[in-house]
């Protein structure tokens, strides 16, 4: 199950307060999976599907409706831009960038998806 980004105000309060890059640090390095995503972005509904038809409950984190989200994006445009993608959705795998959805799918593809997921501790089978 999915859990959306949701913080009491002292650890709300405690994220905007660092930097943008300290930020997707702290988020990825606390959760088995995050996953960077835009509310209208049709790509971002593809990653989160498969996530969740493989058993995965990934921390989403929907940049449109999040403080700092467009300092978060600008974070992830330079990832992303590393290796020519696009910044959403911008998958993090026990706090290592895995990348956007071309990554992710084409990790599901090749059968190493599911093994990155277990070593994460998102996945127990």
């Amino acid at each position: 199950m999915a859990s959306n980004i949701a913080m009491d105000s002292e650890t709300s309060a405690k994220i905007r307060l660092e930097n943008p890059y300290e930020t997707v640090r702290q988020l990825a390095s606390t959760n088995a999976v995050v996953l960077f995503s835009m509310t209208d972005c049709c790509m971002c509904t593809v990653a989160k599907r498969l996530l969740f038809g493989l058993g995965v409950g990934p921390n989403i984190i929907e940049l449109d409706h999040h403080v700092a989200g467009p300092d978060i994006q600008a974070v992830l445009f330079q990832l992303a831009a590393a290796n020519g993608r696009e910044p959403v959705p911008a998958v993090f795998v026990g706090g290592k960038f895995l990348g956007g959805i071309e990554t992710l799918m084409a990790c599901h593809i090749n059968g190493t998806l599911v093994p990155l997921l277990k070593e994460a501790g998102a996945l127990w089978l």
